[in-house]
């Protein structure tokens, strides 16, 4: 009896799809979900490791540009039609609050420098927004994605106490099945969370570096201001 049980269950299909066809409707659905969250994780990773190179390469060629000598009027002339870095909008938003600020008579309103360090503070903050956009699902994967593959483990248990009711076998060719759908789904889970919460940590990461050297360049550039103010 029991080399023919064992030999039943040599013969099932175990492979993944085998597996996901023959799972319960619910265990397919917790499969499809944690399978497709898995996915966008790695297409969010990838889009935001391909911005965060440009946004790099980007804010070293201002630099270089800022620190070329060039007069920052030119400069700003130049970039202010159409800003292509984070860097640019920064001190476009800087240099637009400046110029505002000039009276006709050539005097500055009192206060500018506070008011060009606010809008280049909240320049930076829109560009850190949209560095960190779509991070929050990263997150929010790594923290659900293993106990939403746990539910779809539980519940293939179920089924197969359910099949051990029904049958009044508990041989490994009824047990099996149900167990290994069950195993599927916590490594799907696991599978969509261990990427996610590394990938998050590593862009986070990446996008602090980037906000921070906008905020460097912020302070360098309202020093200048200073200098001109006094």
């Amino acid at each position: 009896m029991e080399t023919e049980t064992l030999s039943m269950a040599q013969e099932m299909d175990f492979s993944l799809l085998a597996l996901f066809f023959r799972a319960t409707f619910t265990v397919q659905l917790v499969m499809i979900a944690l399978l497709a969250a898995s996915i966008w994780v790695w297409a969010i990773a990838f889009q935001k490791f391909a911005t965060y190179r440009l946004s790099r390469r980007r804010a070293a060629q201002f630099d270089a540009a800022f620190w070329s000598g060039e007069p920052l009027d030119e400069l700003f002339e130049a970039v202010a039609p159409s800003p292509g870095s984070a860097s640019e909008r920064v001190f476009v938003a800087g240099m637009t609050e400046w110029q505002r600020s000039l009276r006709d008579d050539g005097a500055l309103i009192p206060g500018v420098q506070q008011r060009v360090d606010r809008s280049m503070d909240v320049a930076i903050a829109r560009e850190s927004e949209r560095l960190t956009s779509g991070l929050n699902f990263l997150a929010t994967t790594g923290a659900t994605a293993p106990f939403v593959g746990l539910f779809g483990t539980v519940w293939g248990i179920m089924r197969s106490f359910q099949e051990i009711a029904s049958s009044g076998n508990t041989s490994l060719a009824v047990v099996a099945p149900g167990i290994a759908e069950a195993l599927m789904a916590t490594g799907l889970g696991l599978l969509a969370a261990i990427p996610a919460v590394i990938l998050y940590n590593k862009l986070s990461a990446d996008a602090e570096r980037l906000v921070s050297g906008y905020e460097g360049f912020a302070d360098e550039f309202s020093t200048l201001l200073s200098r001109q103010l006094d």
